[in-house]
């Protein structure tokens, strides 16, 4: 199957960027974090989001989870987004180095609370720890979602719960160099779409990749 090649996912840590080299890269999708526990908020979140929409480009948010009440940071993260139509919405799913970790438990009480308060279940981002906290053993809430996979490699390698993934982060510009860099946007994480750039852009338009 030939992938797509057409999706970033961008966070303060890329700093002042210009996203028409994105979009000049071959780029039509942008992924930006938004929000993380019940505080946080992005300081570069709403002007890319500007720069996203002055450029047409689609345009994704997502939450990275702590060990704060999952339905309390799904709130803060819907309050400081404003999710528009098409705003594809995503629960970040990792071990946290600099404070604590959300849990199992957390991140199915955040996706349902998404899923009660827009109608749409969110994304999940996850990797070795979601593989790690599902064990051998498919969660039904989770595997509503679909996956965005964390994985540097050649091959994908799925959590239970899911027949194959949606976005696959294949290189982060540190672990795994960027193989076709973006000026301006080093390191830069790197998304493969598992169909064509058509239909991630008819999906993309609803809110949802599934």
């Amino acid at each position: 199957m030939a992938y797509t090649n057409a999706v970033i996912d961008i966070s303060h840590h890329n700093g002042t960027i210009d996203l028409s080299n994105a979009q000049r890269a071959g780029m039509v999708g942008i992924i930006q974090k938004a929000t993380q526990g019940t505080s946080y908020r992005d300081p570069t979140y709403q002007s890319n989001f500007q720069q996203a929409q002055s450029l047409s480009l689609m345009w994704g948010a997502y939450h990275f989870g702590t060990g704060d009440d999952g339905i309390a940071q799904a709130d803060f993260f819907l309050n400081a987004v404003q999710p528009v139509a098409g705003t594809l919405l995503v629960l970040d799913f990792e071990s946290n180095t600099a404070g604590s970790t959300m849990s199992l438990q957390d991140a199915k009480d955040f996706v349902t609370h998404i899923q009660a308060a827009t109608g749409i279940w969110p994304r999940l981002y996850g990797g070795s720890y979601l593989k790690e906290q599902l064990g051998s053993q498919a969660d039904p809430i989770l595997q509503n979602c679909w996956l965005w996979l964390a994985q540097y490699g050649p091959t994908p390698v799925l959590p239970p719960g899911w027949a194959n993934w949606t976005l696959w982060q294949y290189a982060d510009g540190q672990i795994v160099t960027d193989p076709s860099p973006i000026p301006g946007i080093i390191p830069c994480d790197r998304d493969y779409f598992i169909d064509t750039q058509a239909v991630l852009q008819t999906k993309w338009a609803t809110g949802t990749l599934a």
